[in-house]
């Protein structure tokens, strides 16, 4: 035991922070925001209350720095990749954020967790990293020569990608929740591909 203590590694202040971040994500996508103590996720990390509450002040500053972190990595793994066709890159992008989906299941479960909290405070947090999405991809279509002038002209293009955003979501969530294989990541990709293509404009023939 002696030995064991002196062998295990001090944690930086950033792996402490993404150990508590995990553990929380673990329990916010398991049980609602009002369920979820910080005794338990001092006691899962094996530290002590004063310590978690000296990186997250507050629960809702916690949760709030949770679903940041999911949004975060989001935004990074499907980013556009400039002077590439939307259509081209369509595939590829959903492939690498259903992949995270899948080996992000908890951090992703949690993140979507945070628009039924009952804390306003992560609500606002869940809301912008949901608009951080839509302009990520609104910027995407503007930018692509195919839509971009379509885009300019449409006032619903907004709705329309809000809807999908709410739309693979739901498909996303459905799929954690399948059997594994059943149904394939790829046949996910194919119908989350085939309805942001059939909710905008046509481009001229």
């Amino acid at each position: 035991m002696a030995e064991e203590t002196r062998t295990r590694r001090r944690l930086s202040t950033g792996e402490r922070r993404e150990q508590l971040l995990s553990v929380g994500a673990r329990l916010f996508s398991e049980s609602p925001y009002d369920e979820v103590w910080i005794e338990q996720v001092a006691e899962i990390a094996g530290v002590s209350r004063g310590l978690l509450y000296h990186y997250f002040p507050t629960k809702r500053d916690f949760f709030a720095a949770v679903v940041e972190r999911e949004s975060e990595r989001m935004l990074r793994m499907t980013a556009a990749v400039p002077g590439v066709p939307v259509r081209e890159q369509l595939a590829p992008g959903l492939d690498v954020y259903l992949e995270y989906v899948r080996t992000h299941a908890h951090g992703y479960r949690a993140f979507h967790r945070a628009d039924a909290a009952g804390d306003q405070g992560v609500r606002r947090v869940y809301q912008r990293a949901l608009a951080a999405q839509e302009r990520q991809i609104l910027t995407a279509l503007a930018a692509d020569p195919e839509y971009g002038p379509l885009l300019r002209r449409r006032a619903d293009v907004r709705l329309a990608v809000r809807g999908w955003l709410a739309f693979i979501t739901a498909v996303s969530l459905e799929w954690l929740r399948a059997p594994d294989g059943s149904p394939s990541r790829e046949q996910v990709r194919d119908l989350c591909a085939r309805a942001l293509l059939g909710v905008l404009p046509t481009p001229p023939a």
